[in-house]
C-alpha cells in the first residue's frame, strides 16, 4: 500500500510549490512521496525542482489527463449556460481546465493507493499520518470549515439544490478542495457515466460556475455517497484548529503555526493571488498574513536568496492611492476603462 501527497502546479506557482515541498520535508518527513501534477505545459522550473528532490515525481500523462478532461467537459456540457457563458468571455473549452487534473489522483493508473491532495498555496505544519490512518475507516477525509459557507460550493439559488441534497447534508458534508484525502479507483468509469446521467437529468443546475472543480468534486463525492469524515466536525474543541490565513489569531512559534496551543495540520493561503507571492519573491515589499512563514519555507534551502526588505511594507489589500484612482478613471493604468 503506497501513501503519498499530490499537488497541482506549473511555473507560475513555482515559488509556492517550493515552499510547500519544503514544508512537507521539514514537518511531515523527508521521505514522504510527493507527486506534482502538471497544471499545463509551463513546467521548466517545476521539472528542474522535481529533478532535484529524491522523493518528488512529476505526473504529466496525456492519456490520464485526456480522460479526466473529457469527463469534466461532459459535466459542463450538461449545464444549460456554462459553456456558452465561458465562450463569450473567451474561455476555451471550460473554465480552469488545468484544475480538473487533480482528479487524476483517483485514476487507477495513478501513483498512490491512498493520497492527500494539497493545493500549491498551502504549507504543511505537522506529520500527516493521522490523516492517512483515517482512510482505513473512510474513503474521503477532509479538515476544514467550508460547510459553514456553501455559497462557494453550490448554486444556492438553484431550485433543484434541495431536491438533490438535503439541507442537513449541505450544512455538514461540503469541503474546500484545497485539502482532502482519498483513494485511487473510488470513481470508476461506470460510476462516472452514471454521475453524468444525473447531471444531464437536471442536477447540473446545482453546480457553482465560479469554482468549477471544487463544485464538481463536492457533487460527485456526495452523489456517489463515498464515505466521508471531516476532522473539524469530529475533534474535541480543545484539539481543533483552523487552517486559513484569514484567521488572525494563529501563533507563529519557530515557523510552526499554532491555534490556541495546537499545531495546525496545514496553513492555506486561500484568497491570495499567486501574483502576490511572486512579487514578494522578486523583492517587492508587500505584506500579507503569515508572510514570514511563507518566506521561511520558500527559502529554507537558499536563505541567501530571501528578499531583504528595507522599505516600509505595503499591505496586500491596501486601497489604491488617489493618484492611481485618478489615472484609472482616465484610463491611463492597466485595465482602466
Amino acid at each position: 500500500m503506497t501513501n503519498g501527497i499530490y499537488t497541482l502546479a506549473n511555473d507560475y506557482v513555482y515559488n509556492q510549490l517550493v515552499a510547500l515541498l519544503n514544508s512537507i520535508e521539514a514537518n511531515a518527513g523527508q521521505d514522504v512521496p510527493v507527486c506534482v501534477i502538471a497544471y499545463n505545459d509551463q513546467l521548466d522550473r517545476v521539472r528542474s525542482e522535481v529533478a532535484s528532490r529524491k522523493n518528488v515525481t512529476l505526473l504529466e500523462n496525456p492519456e490520464i489527463f485526456a480522460d479526466w478532461e473529457e469527463f469534466s467537459y461532459q459535466v459542463w456540457q450538461s449545464h444549460k449556460t456554462a459553456i456558452q457563458l465561458w465562450q463569450e468571455k473567451g474561455i476555451k473549452k471550460f473554465y480552469r481546465v488545468g484544475e480538473n487534473r487533480r482528479y487524476c489522483a483517483f485514476d487507477p493508473r495513478s501513483q498512490f493507493d491512498k493520497f492527500i491532495y494539497l493545493d500549491a498555496d498551502t504549507l504543511v505544519m505537522q506529520p500527516l499520518d493521522f490523516v492517512f490512518e483515517q482512510l482505513d475507516h473512510h474513503d474521503f477525509v477532509v479538515y476544514d470549515f467550508q460547510y459553514k459557507d456553501p455559497s462557494h460550493i453550490f448554486n444556492l439559488s438553484s431550485a433543484r439544490l434541495l431536491e438533490v441534497f438535503s439541507k442537513e447534508r449541505i450544512e455538514s458534508e461540503i469541503f474546500c478542495s484545497g485539502f482532502y484525502a482519498s483513494k485511487r479507483g473510488i470513481f470508476p468509469p461506470e460510476q462516472r457515466d452514471w454521475l453524468l446521467s444525473q447531471l444531464r437529468n437536471g442536477d447540473s443546475d446545482v453546480l457553482y460556475m465560479a469554482a468549477p472543480n471544487q463544485s464538481v468534486l463536492n457533487y460527485i463525492r456526495m452523489t456517489a455517497n463515498v464515505s466521508f469524515y471531516n476532522f473539524s466536525r469530529n475533534l474535541a474543541d480543545d484539539k481543533l484548529t483552523g487552517c486559513s490565513v484569514t484567521s488572525p489569531h494563529f501563533e507563529n512559534i519557530n515557523n510552526i503555526i499554532y491555534d490556541k496551543g495546537n499545531r495546525l495540520t496545514y496553513l492555506h493561503y486561500i484568497g491570495l493571488s499567486s501574483k502576490l507571492f511572486n512579487k514578494v519573491c522578486e523583492g517587492e515589499n508587500i505584506d500579507f498574513p503569515y508572510r514570514d512563514v511563507f518566506l521561511h519555507y520558500r527559502y529554507l534551502h537558499e536563505p541567501e536568496k530571501r528578499p531583504n526588505f528595507t522599505t516600509k511594507a505595503k499591505a496586500y489589500n491596501a486601497p489604491p492611492s488617489l493618484a492611481t484612482k485618478v489615472l484609472k478613471k482616465l484610463g491611463l493604468t492597466g485595465g482602466g476603462k
